[in-house]
């Protein structure tokens, strides 16, 4: 069982005044955001390639992937708060149960990131060579990747209730502040001061946020009761959350993985820094794709509790095409500049060898299926389906990755095995999108149809009106 955005009633029609595909407002923030999240990787790169040892620069690396794998405990509840809020909200009403729900999953990922950065703490601490300073420094770090989990949710509620413009213009204020102050780490900024401004921002932003959500209703405005508030909202959706944490965890998985084998594998110092400059690229690229499946989130909500067939797939393509843009630009600077670019991104760290190219153009390509799917699935309530593929592609990276070792594959080899199982799960769930999401919105409820039936009623589906501007 899916938990889809609203019913599909058997007398469900067509968007009779759509919104465009998609708004040129959010597009331009949304691609400003983005593009300042590659940005911010790449300089963060570029500067702790200068101001730290390869050692050190490495054990950041690790301390960063740690950071990232609290995602493990994500669980996928970000996405359970958005349908949950969505289908009120389109139907022009609020749901005060949902958004206390809400503000319970945001104080739990932000706690669990608090707590993970004092773990750190401790245990930096009792490393014979380790300083107060370093384990502070490394605390600190933890928790400015961390807290990306609590703001990632905040992206779900804000798009859930259209604040999306106003989420961005918070995160591109982050993005432009986080650059230039990490930059002046370069002009004699201690990094300690750098991210001590960097949580104090993080607390600005997540207080802004806060407020102006709980005015919209998708946020309750007190903390009293949030216990309760986070235990109901596990009782409740303790179906969708099984299914939504197992395509959660094995994303993250997924991702994570090569950070915790590369350098126990191979070592710390120049192993772990070409595998972060490699997933930098591809992870940036990802961050990109998403920020563009974002701007097609509203539609597609909309049009599938419309049964609007047309619309899902027209918003689809679009998205995917969009997608395609950035990922041939990535591509050519690859294959026309990629030695010179690393070149200047690592300087004397580490040497990025020229395999690297292919391997980073299958990834790259396997992205864009892999995000425009995951992010229809996900946003359309499919959990199931996300659970399923990213279970079998999590077990088979494992199981590749067991093989590479027993024949003793060198680094390369490693991340091409990665690439190859990363492409097979992405065709796979682009097929999830189709039987999903797409079938849902072209065939009446309980009713099956092959792949050739779902094609032919997209085909013969009528023509949505003319868009009129959003609002």
């Amino acid at each position: 069982m899916h938990a889809n955005i609203g019913a599909l009633p058997e007398d469900a029609k067509p968007i009779e005044k759509p919104e465009r595909l998609i708004s040129l407002p959010y597009s331009l923030l949304r691609f400003a955001t983005a593009g300042g999240a590659v940005a911010m990787g790449l300089i963060q790169t570029f500067v702790f390639a200068r101001v730290l040892t390869p050692e050190r620069f490495s054990i950041f690396i690790v301390v960063a992937a740690a950071g990232y794998t609290l995602w493990l405990a994500d669980l996928g509840l970000g996405n359970i708060v958005f349908v949950n809020l969505r289908g009120p909200y389109l139907a022009g009403s609020r749901n005060e149960q949902a958004a206390r729900q809400a503000t319970a999953v945001i104080l739990f990922y932000a706690m669990l990131a608090v707590a993970a950065a004092f773990i750190c703490f401790i245990i930096t601490l009792t490393l014979p060579s380790a300083t107060l300073a370093d384990a502070f420094e490394l605390a600190l770090f933890l928790l400015y990747i961390a807290l990306n989990l609590a703001w990632s949710s905040l992206r779900n509620i804000s798009i859930a209730v259209d604040l999306f413009l106003f989420y961005e213009r918070l995160e591109l204020v982050r993005r432009i502040l986080n650059i230039a102050t990490m930059l002046a780490i370069l002009g004699g900024l201690p990094l300690g001061a750098f991210l001590i401004g960097s949580n104090i921002l993080w607390g600005a932003l997540f207080a802004v946020a806060a407020a102006k959500l709980a005015q919209r209703g998708a946020l309750a405005p007190q903390l009293r009761g949030v216990p309760r508030a986070f235990t109901s909202f596990v009782m409740a959706n303790r179906r969708s959350i099984a299914r939504s944490a197992t395509g959660a965890l094995s994303g993250v998985v997924i991702v994570t993985f090569p950070y915790y084998v590369v350098p126990v594998w191979f070592g710390l110092g120049a192993a772990p820094i070409i595998l972060e400059v490699t997933f930098r690229i591809f992870r940036g690229s990802g961050v990109i794709f998403a920020a563009i499946c974002d701007l097609a989130i509203p539609g597609q909500t909309r049009a599938l509790a419309a049964r609007d067939v047309n619309r899902l797939v027209r918003t689809t393509l679009l998205v995917a095409g969009l997608c395609c843009v950035p990922a041939a630009i990535a591509c050519a600077l690859l294959i026309f500049a990629g030695g010179p670019l690393f070149a200047f991104l690592l300087r004397s760290a580490a040497t990025i060898p020229p395999a690297i190219t292919p391997i980073l153009i299958v990834l790259l390509a396997a992205s864009v299926l892999q995000i425009v799917a995951e992010a229809l699935l996900q946003f359309t309530g499919f959990f199931r389906s996300l659970a399923y593929n990213g279970a079998a592609v999590a077990g088979a990276m494992i199981a590749a990755t067991a093989c590479a070792f027993a024949a003793h594959v060198d680094l390369i080899g490693f991340l091409a095995v990665y690439a190859t199982v990363y492409a097979a799960g992405a065709v796979a769930l682009t097929i999830a999108a189709v039987y999903g999401p797409i079938r849902a919105a072209a065939v009446a409820p309980g009713e099956t149809r092959p792949l050739s039936g779902i094609l032919k009623a997209i085909r013969n589906a009528p023509r949505s009106p003319r868009a009129t501007p959003a609002r």
